[in-house]
């Protein structure tokens, strides 16, 4: 079970990292960006391939963080429905660049299972996993914020928006 679960946040990582590329070649602008996240998924995969804790940690952290971002503060995932909604009812596939918030989700979505599976599997006490994921959600999100004011700054009104978001009401 183990090593199913770890192929799972591995396998979620890789996925997203095949969508960050995808997502860059819609959007030339954002290479440097995505290249910087790629990194984060990169320490997923070394940090759970070496049985090191800190790797569920870091996947659900990142993983539940964008996925809130997309669903609750940007409208990208539901672009990304719309368009697939779109494709199934013509056959016409218009927004091709909005489909990958779609599959980023559920690939995002297997990484949070596995990742909190593992988690709960390898406790040792509660209260110190919740402050090392607390730890590491506040260190991740940093870090994304360093690059996006980096390398696209225009992305930075996310971040206020992140106490506000849509569709929780």
């Amino acid at each position: 079970m183990r090593k199913f679960l770890d192929g799972m946040v591995i396998f979620g990582a890789a996925g997203f990292i095949a969508i960050l590329a995808l997502s860059a070649m819609f959007d030339h602008t954002i290479i440097v960006l995505h290249a910087f996240q790629a990194l984060m998924y990169l320490a997923v995969i070394a940090l759970v391939s070496r049985r090191n804790r800190w790797g569920y940690f870091l996947g659900a952290a990142i993983a539940g963080f964008w996925n809130y971002v997309n669903l609750f503060v940007t409208n990208f995932f539901e672009s990304g429905l719309r368009a697939l909604q779109h494709l199934a009812a013509t056959g016409q596939l218009t927004h091709p660049d909005l489909l990958v918030a779609v599959a980023a989700v559920a690939f995002h979505l297997l990484m949070i299972a596995a990742c909190l599976v593992r988690i709960v599997q390898t406790s040792r006490k509660a209260g110190a996993d919740l402050r090392a994921f607390l730890i590491t959600l506040v260190a991740s999100t940093a870090y994304f914020a360093a690059i996006v004011a980096l390398f696209q700054p225009r992305y930075l009104q996310i971040f206020p928006r992140l106490l506000h978001p849509h569709g929780l009401g």
